[in-house]
């Protein structure tokens, strides 16, 4: 069964986001980070704003700290990372990811592998494609295929990141308000998650940039 998104445009108006997308790879560079390029070609042809795109290895501290930057970066509403969401040796992503979220959307990773079922079979089961709410922004880590990354955003991510889509979708929630150009994240206190705090400085510390606490 085919299940119709609803969306109203005679009622909202698409809204643009800023999007970043970290590709986390031992390997790829911008020559050949195919699944990188294809989710910021895409989100720009959907109509978002691409805020930055990076390339880390497969290290925890590594992607906890470019995300941890994006975190307290206004222009910045969602997080799309690609690469490092299996099983093998030095996939570390969802590790890297879940001690920075607020909240975890089990629903992404869930839905993820049941479209993913229909392409690869019992092999979806090896993917840990996950999501979360972290100071406001949300964040998807997706396996490093082309293929699946184009899956995530074709069949859920692109629909929910649209401010039209009924009944409901992240672009209008609390975690992401809808319609704020200048997006200003929430007030951000440390005690409610130190990891983040940390990584903020450090993160700040290695690339000058002087990143501080916020609403501390």
């Amino acid at each position: 069964m085919v299940i119709s998104q609803m969306t109203d445009a005679k009622q909202r108006e698409f809204i643009p986001l800023g999007i970043a997308v970290l590709t986390v790879s031992d390997s790829r560079d911008e020559s050949t980070d195919k699944s990188g390029g294809l989710l910021a070609a895409r989100l720009q042809a959907a109509g978002h704003r691409l805020q930055d795109k990076r390339i880390v290895p497969d290290d925890v501290y590594r992607i906890r700290a470019v995300v941890s930057h994006w975190c307290v970066t206004d222009a910045v509403q969602v997080i799309l990372v690609t690469g490092g969401t299996g099983i093998t040796g030095r996939d570390g992503t969802p590790e890297a990811l879940k001690a920075l979220f607020d909240k975890e959307i089990e629903g992404f990773g869930e839905t993820f592998r049941q479209v993913s079922f229909t392409q690869m079979g019992t092999s979806t089961m090896q993917s840990r494609a996950i999501a979360g709410v972290a100071n406001g922004r949300y964040i998807f880590a997706l396996p490093g295929s082309s293929g699946a990354c184009a899956t995530a955003w074709d069949e859920l991510i692109s629909v929910q990141l649209d401010y039209r889509t009924r009944p409901c979708n992240l672009a209008g929630t609390d975690a992401a308000p809808a319609g704020k150009m200048n997006f200003t994240p929430p007030v951000y206190r440390p005690k409610n998650n130190p990891a983040l705090f940390s990584l903020v400085l450090c993160a700040g510390n290695s690339s000058g940039h002087g990143i501080h606490r916020r609403g501390a």
